[in-house]
């Protein structure tokens, strides 16, 4: 059965491709690739060209944090633009903010160009969250959301293997492949506004930032999540390089792989989330990452630690059942505000674990990781609260 939503597309949609989940699908195809290019040359290029120390690292990946942590500011642009225009406008800010970044090696240049990335890409997820909540019906979005992670692990390789042959083959600079990406982005954002008609949505958002006391247990996962995320983020990968030695070809393969297990597996993960249930696949995921932070702290061996990284990342593909559990406690107007909120909840770990834990990491780096499972297993026993129901019923309080 059609929602009112999808009926209304349709009478607006000329053509089979004019589909929220086409636009979805195409936006994740411009925020993977701008985003891949610029993380996959970010680090050589800020050494070579801007003589980046640690120190200055450090604070550009703070600075990166910053508009994650500002996403519930989201709502305050909602009352004068839509969703939709919101999210096309912050993939423009993306993608400019890539391609401007290979001119302006500096220390400030390299902190404007990010920030301005950055302003881009986490509106650009937080408005994605939303669209995709509303857009979907319950009993597909598990799996649609599965089908998207796929689009943008593939857009991701792709990238990554343009980037190997702009510099192995093909002896492109910095500046060329960031504007490339860039402009890349740009212009696909540009045929999703002139090719796309403005999808209606089946129920008008609130434009004021909402807390409910029946959110209570999902701001806690997502809480608990940002914090496990950031383990994964800044602390498993500098293992791979400190402990093991692994180069940045080693890297870039180890992304390779995730990507290429992500795009077959996701979409039948999301599958398997509809079929099971949020409370099932939660305590799948957050069991098996008990495991793989236990085996960070204890790993000897570089193929086992390899190992341990792509499980760690196959995980992520789990974060669908958590999506879909708010999708069904939350009151339809509330996504939109919910959306901000919950993006800021996540990366206010962003904030605090980089810097805390790389004092830890200094003592015992084994203990971070502990500290992790110790994040999954807190995670465990607060997930065995959400209900079996396939669907729940909201509440206004």
């Amino acid at each position: 059965m059609e929602t009112p939503s999808q009926s209304s597309t349709s009478q607006l949609s000329n053509k089979p491709w004019q589909t929220p989940f086409v636009f979805l699908a195409i936006a994740s195809i411009v925020m993977s690739i701008t985003f891949a290019g610029w993380m996959a040359m970010l680090n050589n290029f800020v050494v070579e060209q801007a003589a980046f120390t640690g120190a200055e690292i450090g604070m550009l990946q703070s600075l990166r944090e910053i508009p994650g942590f500002l996403a519930f500011t989201a709502v305050f642009v909602l009352l004068v633009l839509s969703e939709q225009v919101f999210a096309l406008i912050s993939l423009c800010l993306l993608s400019i903010g890539v391609a401007l970044t290979g001119l302006f090696p500096t220390i400030y240049g390299l902190y404007a160009t990010t920030v301005l990335m950055s302003i881009g890409f986490h509106y650009y997820e937080t408005i994605n969250t939303s669209l995709s909540l509303q857009w979907f019906n319950k009993d597909e979005t598990a799996e649609k959301l599965g089908k998207i992670m796929s689009i943008k692990s593939a857009a991701s390789l792709v990238c990554y293997g343009l980037v190997w042959l702009g510099f192995s083959v093909f002896a492109a600079s910095y500046q060329m492949m960031y504007l490339f990406f860039g402009l890349s982005g740009l212009i696909l954002t540009l045929w999703l506004v002139f090719s796309m008609p403005k999808f209606p949505m089946s129920h008008p958002q609130h434009k004021t930032l909402i807390f409910r006391k029946r959110y209570g247990l999902y701001y806690f996962l997502t809480f608990m999540s940002g914090a496990r995320r950031q383990i994964f983020v800044v602390f498993a990968g500098f293992l791979m390089v400190e402990k093991f030695g692994y180069s940045v070809q080693n890297i870039t393969l180890l992304y390779m792989t995730n990507h290429v297990i992500n795009f077959f597996l996701a979409p039948k993960i999301g599958k398997w989330i509809a079929r099971v249930g949020e409370r099932r696949a939660l305590t799948l995921e957050y069991t098996g990452l008990i495991l793989v932070f236990v085996g960070y702290a204890l790993v000897e061996s570089a193929n086992v630690a390899a190992v341990l990284y792509i499980v760690d990342h196959l995980f992520f593909a789990m974060a669908i059942a958590l999506k879909t559990y708010f999708q069904k406690i939350a009151d339809p107007k509330d996504i939109a505000s919910s959306a901000g909120v919950s993006f800021s909840i996540n990366h206010i770990a962003a904030v605090v674990i980089p810097a805390s834990f790389g004092v830890i990491w200094l003592y015992d780096n084994a203990l971070v990781f502990y500290a992790g499972a110790g994040f999954a297993i807190i995670s465990l026993v607060a997930s065995q609260f959400i209900s079996t129901s396939k669907h729940y019923a909201f509440s206004t309080r």
